[in-house]
């Protein structure tokens, strides 16, 4: 099937509207799926010959350009890379989220470093040198020739600094990129340190791949829970079933599978993190997994960079009786909030009501604030993500 046909089959089943910019970025889509099926990629095993000798038969075979596709949350950017990723015929292909990709990345770097030159040439052949960018790229692009990445941010300097040299390789290797963000790729990294040194990234990408926009009129992930709460009491059965309910909206997983809802692991600083369901970027915790456990403030950074929506069980008054469960729960809500992660979630009491006395009752203030405004219709409404 193609991907326009599969768009097109949705709206017949009422599961979408009409959307002239989700339309037309599933036209760009198809195309780019037809020109897949059509290239012929070169092993990427070559990719550093053909920078050292050159050649004139390089455009012969020039991969096809890729596609950077931006809009407000809840505009079907997911949805559309669903449609894509699953009706394309190139392999290998992968799909990552990109904060999880350049976790490997980054571990990737540190492991290459850690090999003396016999142990680098052995695992990537005698081009591997010092510098560990161009050989892990095409470790890269050996095992995935289109990478479809979701939600592109940069809001981590380490990240931001490597970033054009390892898509110059990507590229240089023949790797086609098709990726979701929240920004337009000149917003990317607003703000940040030495951004100056990352406006090259933003030049290569749009020289390489080609932009789509998305904000038609209808905010998809919002409209799905159409004005349920997203804070329940007490714990309980309601509250689980109506949890329950809004995580079957948000994924369009059919309920009728629920035993079947797919888990994960995180890995953070090489310590793991199960995470029980996780589907299209909503997960589920409950309190005790989150804030019993020894995690921390990078574990719960991870967790919002990984999810748009974080839907929480269990979570108890607090007291002095778990203040370090409260303090937890304190580093988990500024993680959250920090990067405009939907909290959908059931307590034993109100926001107010959770910490009332105790030494970390006056600290606890500023997260009954801000579990109040992640409540509210203008925070739902924001993109996940650093705000700029």
């Amino acid at each position: 099937m193609t991907v326009l046909n599969a768009y097109n089959t949705l709206i017949t089943r009422s599961e979408l509207r009409p959307d002239p910019d989700q339309e037309r970025a599933a036209r760009r889509l198809d195309q780019l799926a037809t020109e897949l099926a059509a290239w012929e990629p070169r092993p990427a095993s070559t990719s550093w010959l053909r920078r050292l000798f050159g050649g004139g038969k390089q455009d012969a075979n020039k991969p096809p350009r890729g596609l950077y596709m931006w809009g407000s949350v809840g505009r079907g950017k997911s949805m559309l890379m669903d449609l894509f990723h699953d009706n394309v015929t190139i392999s290998p292909k992968r799909r990552v989220h990109f904060h999880e990709f350049m976790l490997e990345v980054h571990e990737a770097i540190h492991e290459y470093r850690q090999l003396d030159e016999a142990g680098r040439r052995a695992r990537f052949g005698k081009q591997a040198g010092d510098d560990p960018i161009p050989p892990i790229a095409a470790r890269i692009a050996e095992n995935a020739r289109l990478l479809c990445f979701d939600e592109m941010q940069v809001t981590d300097v380490a990240d931001a600094m490597i970033l054009g040299r390892l898509f110059t390789e990507l590229f240089g290797n023949d790797v086609v990129v098709v990726t979701t963000s929240n920004r337009p790729p000149r917003d990317l990294y607003k703000n940040g340190l030495n951004r100056q040194l990352f406006l090259p990234f933003i030049d290569l990408l749009e020289a390489t791949l080609d932009v789509e926009t998305l904000n038609g009129p209808t905010d998809y992930r919002l409209d799905r829970l159409g004005g349920m709460p997203v804070y329940y009491v007490p714990n309980g059965p309601e509250a689980t079933q109506k949890l329950s309910e809004a995580f079957f909206r948000l994924t369009d997983y059919a309920v009728e599978d629920r035993e079947k809802v797919p888990s994960e692991t995180l890995t953070v600083q090489g310590r793991e993190i199960f995470v029980p369901k996780a589907l299209k970027g909503v997960s589920v915790f409950s309190f005790k997994r989150l804030c019993a456990n020894p995690l921390g403030a990078a574990d719960y950074l991870a967790i919002a960079q990984r999810y748009h929506t974080v839907i929480i069980v269990g979570i108890p008054r607090l007291g002095p009786e778990n203040r370090n469960e409260a303090k937890r729960f304190v580093t988990l809500i500024d993680a959250l909030y920090e990067y405009r992660v939907k909290l959908l979630c059931a307590a034993d009491a109100l926001p107010h009501e959770l910490y009332t006395e105790g030494d970390g009752a006056f600290e606890f203030e500023r997260t009954v604030s801000r579990l109040m405004e992640m409540q509210s219709a203008d925070y739902m409404a924001k993109g996940h993500g650093t705000a700029d």
